[in-house]
């Protein structure tokens, strides 16, 4: 919307001067806009990305010494400040899948990382608002460790390892969402990380009907599908 708002205010110009150019500039435009709307087309870029990796089998589970748990699934915190509910994003099952992930093997421990990525930071990190989160849904905090630090993938893993130190070449479970999953295996095992994908959050199904339209969730497919491509371009041309 950044860009077709910028080939607007350029239609608008030019069209003071060439006013052919300009009114195919602003049609063109919103051509593309509306093209934007068919779920297809952003689903066609998070797909490979959802089945790169898919999730263990139920009994490897309990091989592993634990879950380490991307952040990226909870809301602005003032409206936890507000009224003292952790808020939960379209992510929100890298909140929920660990709560039954500890309950069904009550050895596994549980690490979560995720600090404040906001360019104003509000003062309170992801790992606080998890914390509660956690302890509000009755899962025994003596089992979870907190890393407030972080504010990308790539910090994610390389506090994590520092964290863990030795531990992280144990065999640990991966959790974060699907589409996120291959920059996130990347980096935690540039990290020299033991982790097993556990993929959460899955966006798109085996396939999308080009009657699928709609153009506010479409555009928010759209970032998620272009962030992570971008992602994984400029963090494997950078990593080293």
């Amino acid at each position: 919307m950044f860009w077709l708002a910028l080939w607007w205010g350029l239609a608008l110009l030019v069209l003071w001067r060439r006013r052919v150019l300009g009114m195919s500039m602003l049609w063109a435009g919103l051509v593309v806009l509306g093209l934007l709307g068919f779920m297809a087309l952003p689903d066609a870029l998070l797909r490979p990305l959802e089945n790169r990796y898919a999730a263990p089998p139920a009994h490897t589970v309990g091989q592993h010494v634990g879950v380490i748990v991307l952040g990226g699934a909870t809301g602005h915190p003032s409206s936890f400040a507000a009224h003292g509910q952790v808020p939960l994003g379209d992510a929100a099952e890298r909140m929920t899948a660990p709560l039954y992930l500890m309950r069904q093997h009550p050895a596994l421990e549980l690490v979560f990382s995720g600090g404040e990525g906001r360019l104003l930071p509000t003062g309170t990190t992801e790992a606080e608002l998890a914390g509660v989160f956690f302890a509000q849904q009755g899962l025994g905090m003596r089992r979870v460790q907190l890393e407030g630090g972080a504010r990308n993938t790539r910090e994610n893993a390389i506090k994590v390892a520092q964290l863990l130190g030795p531990r992280c070449q144990q065999p640990w479970l991966l959790l974060t969402s699907a589409w996120h999953m291959p920059r996130a295996m990347a980096e935690f095992q540039a990290q020299g990380c033991r982790v097993t994908p556990y993929p959460v959050d899955f966006r798109t199904g085996t396939s999308t009907p080009l009657t699928e339209y709609s153009l506010a969730r479409s555009l928010l497919r759209w970032q998620t599908a272009l962030h992570e491509w971008l992602g994984l371009l400029v963090y494997g041309l950078t990593r080293g």
